[in-house]
């Protein structure tokens, strides 16, 4: 039960510091990035591309907002649920010996896939933009597979470790 789990507060490390802050810049950038390139946009861009990297989707500029914006609140939300490590979902029983360890590596990992995951958005609208101006990148030789291996593999792993740090 969550009401019944050790409330502890785990120190950050240095990796959490780098996550944190490589976050926090690459949103930053992002939002900058998109200041000082929309109104050199066209009205219209590309907004949805398909396996080869292709637009195949189009929409008003005005959309492009919606990424930064998601990201800045999906980057907030699970900044805060950090703060309560307690109210994670764990698939043991968290008692007062093996809290620690636990909610420092479940900490670990939302600081990672928030620092993916905002990664990859700046990521998506730097590609946006370059498509919008007629620069061409070659998005998808790289980035779909990359984003689908980690989706794979990211859970494989967390699953693999929560075991190690579990076996007592």
């Amino acid at each position: 039960m969550i009401n019944n789990r050790p409330r502890i507060k785990v120190p950050l490390e240095s990796i959490d510091i780098i996550l944190e802050l490589l976050s926090i810049a690459c949103l930053l950038l992002m939002w900058i990035y998109l200041l000082v390139e929309y109104p050199n946009l066209p009205d219209t861009i590309a907004s949805h591309f398909n396996a080869k990297g292709e637009a195949d989707g189009y929409s008003n500029k005005v959309y492009l907002w919606f990424i930064p914006l998601l990201s800045t609140a999906m980057y907030i939300g699970l900044f805060v649920l950090n703060k309560y490590p307690h109210a994670h979902n764990y698939m043991i029983n968290i008692t007062e010996e093996n809290a620690f360890k636990n909610y420092r590596f479940s900490t670990r990992i939302v600081r990672i896939v928030n620092t993916l995951t905002v990664i990859m958005f700046a990521y998506i609208i730097y590609y946006i933009v370059q498509n919008a101006q007629a620069r061409d990148l070659q998005f998808s030789s790289w980035f779909l597979p990359i984003v689908i291996s980690l989706s794979v593999l990211l859970p494989i792993g967390i699953l693999l470790y929560n075991r190690k740090i579990n076996k007592s």
